[in-house]
């Protein structure tokens, strides 16, 4: 462990023209720093929220493998249901969690319970792994947020295939209330829209997403949790 720790990310600028944004480099993961974000599970109380522990360390073995420049973390667990508030925005370095809501996936992934997951376009499945925010426009959503897929075959088409993180109506406890489950996207990780904005302002430029379910060939093929 103490070896994984001592992993500093090197100073790298990232600029993504497609978006009109420059992410800032990185700030190095130093031991202290990865020391403290270890323990924001317990301070937090996130077993309490419904966020396993498991599931919290998988996204911190992925934040010391990529260069991150903003240290806000988003955790969409779809080990849970959609019915549940399985999306976790967690500022590492103020220690706060920033917003728990609920997320949509894909149509096609499966209806209470996401099950089958594809980087393939026109799929309208989720794709699993880690990702990087990148910069927002005005779609017909609305306010939406580009993301950057960082894990060959399993989300690396997430850019062509336009999934990003928006607002959308299907996103809303009436919608529970009234089908026992959110409705479904196209493969993107939609929010309630009373959220959708502040949500993306919080985590624009440069944050880590991780999408998770305990999918066996994604457990043991991904780099980042190696």
């Amino acid at each position: 462990m103490k070896k994984a720790l001592l992993i500093f990310f090197a100073l790298l600028p990232f600029s993504f023209a497609t978006t009109g944004t420059t992410i800032k480099s990185s700030i190095p993961l130093t031991l202290d720093r990865a020391s403290l974000w270890m323990g924001i599970y317990n301070e937090l109380n996130l077993e309490s929220t419904g966020l396993r522990k498991e599931v919290f360390d998988y996204a911190l073995r992925g934040l010391q493998k990529n260069p991150f420049p903003k240290s806000v973390l988003s955790i969409v667990d779809l080990s849970q249901p959609s019915s549940k508030k399985r999306l976790y925005v967690i500022d590492l370095d103020a220690h706060k969690l920033l917003f728990q809501t609920y997320v949509a996936h894909g149509r096609n992934s499966g209806e209470l319970m996401a099950a089958t997951f594809s980087n393939t376009a026109s799929s309208f499945q989720s794709s699993l792994g880690f990702y990087q925010t990148l910069g927002t426009y005005q779609g017909k959503h609305g306010l939406s947020l580009q993301l950057k897929g960082l894990e060959r075959g399993f989300n690396d088409n997430a850019f062509s295939r336009a999934i990003v993180i928006h607002g959308a109506d299907y996103v809303c406890e009436d919608f529970i209330r009234r089908t026992g489950r959110l409705g479904r996207s196209q493969g993107c990780p939609a929010v309630d829209n009373a959220v959708s904005k502040g949500i993306i302002q919080a985590i624009k430029g440069g944050s880590c997403v991780f999408v998770y379910s305990p999918n066996p060939d994604y457990l043991q093929k991904s780099t980042f949790l190696l």
